[in-house]
């Protein structure tokens, strides 16, 4: 007898092997051929993977090759909520990490009691050396983002000119900000394509573009000549009590700025505690009248001229001057001084009278020579022009004013660049504070060389100069505190009343001393301004401060002590300019 198969079971079980691929196929082809838009988004984005490649910011030297910023890599922590509560370890992860991070634990605990989330930050910038204790804790509820961030190792130390980043990585302010392009870098770029789980799959990554490391930057700055200026900043503040205080020390020979300090200052590692004020670099961005130190400019352009000889005589009335209406006094009342000692004893009078002679037009084409009314040109942002009214705007006492300081606007730079030309033979040199910018790759890019701004005076007319300024800080001369021993100093001191609410101000004033060192063949140029001293006077409250720089200077610079039979003793020998 034949068995019967069940046929009809055979195709019951065909038929529904069948149907599950004939669904599985309308399945596959829905999705790869359906319009099904939110699934293929989601699909692509988990395979396809473009970003930017981060890169590091150049680095900033000073002229020794010592660091002064850096980027510096830094976490900002998390936590997950949703699992510290399922693991009650709240409170104690609040008190651990507070004790490192340095947060109230109350605050870490009110960020982990948050249902449902699954990261909550609770510091920023965080550095290697908090993460690594933080690490040691054990606790896997705590991760981290990476992120570069800037970092100052030297913190507010030439704070006003290296400027700062912001935290988007941008350059703010200083060399930070005037050449941030250079900096930055250029970011890599990368085309990839990761896994299920986030995973880079190298085998698939169709593009990589490296990153190019920005450009390292030396400045000209000295970064021990900083830190002495800096000092002696803070020193002065502190015994003048004064607003402010700022000063400068230049190269003669170079242009080269060795130190730029302002105070008050401020940390770029934290630059958003700070006010404008304390951001402010003064030494570019402050515009005031200098007073007594403009007398110099003055007196140079007259001397240049050949008008007058250091050994002819001037009427200095008494200390009081009527002219045009108005009268101008003397700080001390002098009777006849020669115009050496005019300089020397710092007389208004004297100076005014022999800018009658000089004339409107000439003044002005002097001053402009000597770079006021415009920027010098350094390399940084926010820099002011000052101001030097044109001749047409003059009235009839402004020749009598400008000569000796009064209706300009000076910066400090503008000074100490001006004085700087009676040690460089009558040559103005542009200032700069870049002496090299070198590539990623070694290469030098740029590499600093002086440069002839022009030339307001004779050689002559410039050596007279610094002999003449010489005896302002010889005794009897206002600027005797300037003076230490071994060196000769030319210099001059400068009182200037401050204008409050329109009008001058007997009891507020700008207090400033301007010199070159050594005299007799001047090295460098410094200039101290003190911003309302209690002390007053330029040759109190500003004198002693640049002594204190310009002794620590010469050490630093090895600049040997004049000879012991070389004496700079003025009489009626006085040499005149060359005919």
């Amino acid at each position: 007898m034949t068995e019967q198969r069940p046929w009809w079971r055979v195709g019951l079980v065909v038929l529904v092997f069948a149907g599950v691929w004939t669904g599985l196929g309308m399945r596959l082809a829905y999705l790869h051929l359906g319009e099904n838009r939110d699934l293929h988004a989601k699909v692509a984005s988990i395979r396809s993977f473009e970003k930017d490649v981060s890169v590091a910011r150049g680095k900033i030297y000073d002229r020794e090759g010592n660091l002064l910023a850096l980027d510096l890599r830094t976490r900002h922590v998390s936590v997950n909520p949703t699992a510290i509560q399922e693991k009650g370890v709240g409170r104690s992860l609040a008190v651990r990490l507070g004790q490192i991070l340095d947060i109230p634990p109350a605050t870490i605990y009110a960020t982990t009691q948050k249902p449902g989330r699954k990261q909550e930050y609770i510091a920023k910038f965080v550095h290697d050396d908090k993460v690594k204790a933080i690490n040691e804790l054990g606790f896997s509820e705590v991760f981290y983002d990476e992120i570069s961030t800037r970092y100052y190792p030297q913190e507010s130390l030439m704070s006003h000119i290296l400027g700062y980043v912001n935290y988007e990585g941008v350059g703010s302010a200083g060399i930070e900000l005037k050449y941030n392009k250079s900096l930055r870098g250029v970011p890599g770029y990368r085309s990839t394509q990761v896994d299920g789980e986030g995973r880079e799959i190298l085998a698939l990554r169709s593009l990589d573009i490296a990153p190019v490391e920005g450009d390292s930057i030396y400045l000209t700055l000295d970064q021990n000549i900083q830190y002495f200026t800096e000092a002696a900043l803070d020193r002065a503040m502190a015994t003048n009590r004064a607003l402010g205080a700022w000063a400068i020390v230049q190269d003669v020979k170079t242009g080269e700025i060795l130190a730029m300090a302002s105070r008050p200052t401020f940390n770029p590692n934290q630059y958003n505690q700070y006010s404008d004020v304390e951001r402010r670099n003064s030494t570019i961005g402050y515009v005031y009248e200098p007073g007594s130190i403009f007398k110099v400019a003055s007196i140079a352009a007259i001397l240049n001229e050949r008008l007058f000889r250091p050994a002819d005589v001037i009427d200095c009335e008494n200390g009081a001057w009527f002219y045009s209406g108005r009268v101008l006094r003397d700080y001390h009342a002098y009777d006849r001084l020669t115009v050496a000692d005019v300089l020397k004893k710092s007389s208004n009078i004297g100076t005014a009278k022999m800018a009658l002679e000089l004339g409107e037009d000439r003044l002005y084409r002097y001053l402009r020579g000597f770079g006021f009314g415009e920027r010098t040109g350094i390399e940084l942002p926010a820099e002011e022009a000052g101001i030097l009214h044109g001749v047409p705007s003059w009235s009839s006492l402004s020749l009598t004013r400008v000569c000796i300081g009064y209706e300009v606007g000076v910066t400090a730079l503008q000074m100490v660049n001006m004085i700087s030309v009676f040690g460089n033979h009558g040559y103005r040199l542009k200032p700069h504070l870049i002496k090299r910018i070198v590539g990623s790759d070694g290469m030098v890019k740029y590499e600093a060389q002086p440069e002839v701004l022009s030339r307001p005076i004779r050689g002559d007319t410039a050596r007279l100069m610094c002999k003449l300024l010489t005896r302002v800080t010889e005794p009897g001369g206002t600027g005797r505190r300037a003076r230490f021993d071994g060196y000769t100093v030319a210099g001059k001191t400068g009182t200037a009343e401050k204008i409050i609410d329109g009008t001058y101000s007997s009891k507020h004033n700008m207090a400033s001393f301007l010199g070159l060192v050594p005299a007799e063949d001047p090295r460098i140029a410094i200039i101290v301004v003190v911003d309302d001293p209690e002390t007053r006077t330029g040759g109190v409250a500003a004198a002693p401060v640049f002594r204190e720089i310009a002794e620590n200077t010469v050490k630093l610079l090895d600049i040997p002590p004049i000879p012991e039979d070389l004496t700079y003793v003025f009489n009626e020998e006085i040499p005149d300019v060359e005919q």
